[in-house]
């Protein structure tokens, strides 16, 4: 029965056609019986909505886009982003969405790809990797009625609508269990100065320290980019001072770290212990498997889209936020089989705070 319309089904049916548009649409506002009858209907039939039709009354496309400031070769070398893609795909499919990637390498990517994402019409809602390249998205997204979500806390204050995890607790985590081990010269690498993610992690770092009495020693911390390459020149770097433990703001630039760990001639957990952030495959996947922070990137991606749906379906009168909690994932790279646990001071902070996290909706304080 090819080119159907509401109206053969709802005389099929024995309902009105706008009883049927109400049951294609997912309305609750149907009878049990009813509804069951239209979809036993539209079932036997093989009846397809027309979707642009839909479209139109409805002022939806049921697509929504994904901006990732990443060049196409970094955004497939780096484990991160396919992994958040991967949530983000899996929600849309759940929710009958459709996902549209728009990698921003440069100016020029950006200057090109916002006024087609901004445009009326073309998506109902927008997820933006946070980044300095897309501050200029951030003010467009702020002066038009899109609805948006940034994956991350930004920079920018007026950007009121995030998802992100606890990366100061997460860093505090880390931090601490490397205090506990005993380690004295505990260095830093840190992720970028221009990352929100990184100055949380870093105050993480600075909290922790504090709390056990200890001061932050700079010729034990240096910057990276969140690159494997960028662990392995801040690692080099800060090698000369005898860390006798680091932490790495990533998974990645902790590899990188270990790699010049070992071209020094030293051996890691040994005579340098190493913890991570992401906890991304490649964590477990070497000889010498990494202690890290887990952030649950993939269930991020799936909620950044819940999140996003609910503020086109419900509209964006308060700021939507959401802050996820992370674990420590303790393997070899620490040492803890070659340490025995020291007591450490206690900070105001109490260990349950450390745990898992969930706040969603209105405004929360960090």
């Amino acid at each position: 029965m090819d080119n159907l319309k509401l109206e053969d089904i709802a005389k099929l049916a024995g309902v009105s056609r706008s009883t049927v548009s109400r049951v294609v649409n997912g309305s609750t506002n149907v009878g049990v019986e009813t509804r069951k009858r239209v979809e036993k209907i539209i079932q036997r039939t093989g009846y397809h909505p027309n979707m642009a039709a839909r479209s139109l009354v409805s002022q939806r496309t049921n697509i929504i886009g994904l901006v990732i400031p990443k060049t196409t070769q970094a955004f497939f070398t780096d484990p991160y982003f396919p992994q958040l893609t991967q949530g983000v795909a899996f929600a849309c499919n759940d929710l009958h969405l459709t996902l549209a990637l728009f990698l921003v390498g440069n100016e020029e990517d950006e200057a090109e790809i916002t006024p087609r994402i901004i445009r009326r019409g073309m998506l109902d809602g927008i997820l933006v990797q946070t980044s300095a390249k897309m501050e200029g998205l951030f003010k467009r997204l702020l002066s038009s009625s899109m609805p948006y979500l940034a994956l991350g806390r930004p920079n920018d204050e007026d950007v009121v609508n995030y998802i992100d995890v606890d990366n100061i607790r997460g860093a505090k985590q880390a931090t601490r269990h490397l205090l506990v081990l005993g380690y004295k010269r505990i260095g830093m690498i840190i992720g970028s100065i221009e990352s929100a993610a990184a100055t949380d992690r870093t105050e993480g770092f600075k909290q922790a320290m504090a709390g056990a009495g200890r001061k932050v020693d700079p010729v034990l911390v240096a910057e990276g980019d969140f690159s494997e390459v960028s662990g392995y020149e801040a690692m080099k770097k800060i090698l000369p001072f005898n860390p006798d433990a680091v932490f790495a703001q990533s998974d990645i630039m902790a590899l990188g770290a270990m790699r010049a760990v070992q071209e020094a001639g030293l051996n890691v957990p040994r005579d340098i212990a190493l913890v991570g952030y992401d906890d991304l495959p490649l964590a477990s996947g070497s000889s010498t498997k990494l202690t890290t922070i887990r952030q649950p990137i993939t269930h991020f991606g799936i909620k950044a889209v819940e999140m996003l749906k609910d503020m086109i379906d419900n509209g964006t009168k308060v700021a939507n936020r959401m802050i996820l909690g992370t674990e420590l994932v303790v393997r070899d790279t620490c040492g803890s089989s070659l340490k025995n646990p020291v007591s450490v001071q206690k900070s105001d902070e109490d260990e349950s705070a450390l745990r898992s996290l969930e706040i969603t909706g209105g405004m929360t304080d960090q």
